[in-house]
């Protein structure tokens, strides 16, 4: 069974489509006019080996939050339905990934239980065109969507840029393992409880 999904989301704020192959290659094309976030975006589908395309567009006019949160939003049920039901995948995936100075470990659990803690932070307002506080936003959005529980810690670092590539690239080998399947389970969750 192939894990692809074409996802749309529109609100009154913003507009989303997105395209997901879970079992891809990396390849991406982001369209969202935060270059920057462009940039992590694209980090997390290669290093994920996540086939991914978004288009998005916002109120950024207001400021960036209501995009990147919604992109997390989307991209999180884009996920949930390139899943399905769940069985055979690990369900759980964690990396570290150091860049340059920077080192980011990145823990997921597709749990059924949203969560997010977030231990990381930035020394200036925007990274880049990218305002550093709706990253953990993103965050967010994605975990609530998709229902999964997510630790990102941030051990140490000095560049902004450096710092939040290492989470995004760390995030999508952690997405890629959690997303994986175990032939061993093909046909059961990775659940004691019967339900994810």
């Amino acid at each position: 069974m192939k894990r692809k999904i074409s996802h749309h989301r529109k609100t009154k704020e913003t507009n989303i489509k997105v395209d997901l192959n879970v079992d891809g290659k990396g390849k991406n094309q982001i369209s969202i006019s935060i270059p920057f976030f462009n940039h992590l975006l694209s980090s997390f589908s290669k290093h994920g080996l996540f086939d991914l395309k978004i288009k998005a567009k916002g109120d950024l006019e207001i400021d960036q939050h209501h995009t990147v949160e919604d992109i997390g939003i989307s991209l999180g049920e884009a996920f949930g339905k390139a899943l399905g039901n769940k069985k055979g995948i690990n369900r759980s995936g964690f990396f570290a990934f150091p860049m340059d100075e920077a080192l980011a470990i990145v823990a997921v659990d597709i749990s059924g239980r949203a969560l997010v803690n977030f231990d990381a932070k930035f020394s200036k307002e925007k990274i880049g065109d990218l305002e550093s506080d709706v990253i953990k936003e993103f965050f967010w959005g994605f975990a609530r969507a998709l229902e999964a529980t997510i630790h990102i810690r941030l051990l140490y670092g000095e560049n902004d840029h450096h710092k939040s590539e290492a989470m995004f690239k760390a995030f999508g080998k952690a997405m890629k393992m959690a997303c994986s399947k175990d032939k061993r389970i093909l046909q059961d969750l990775p659940t004691t409880k019967g339900i994810i």
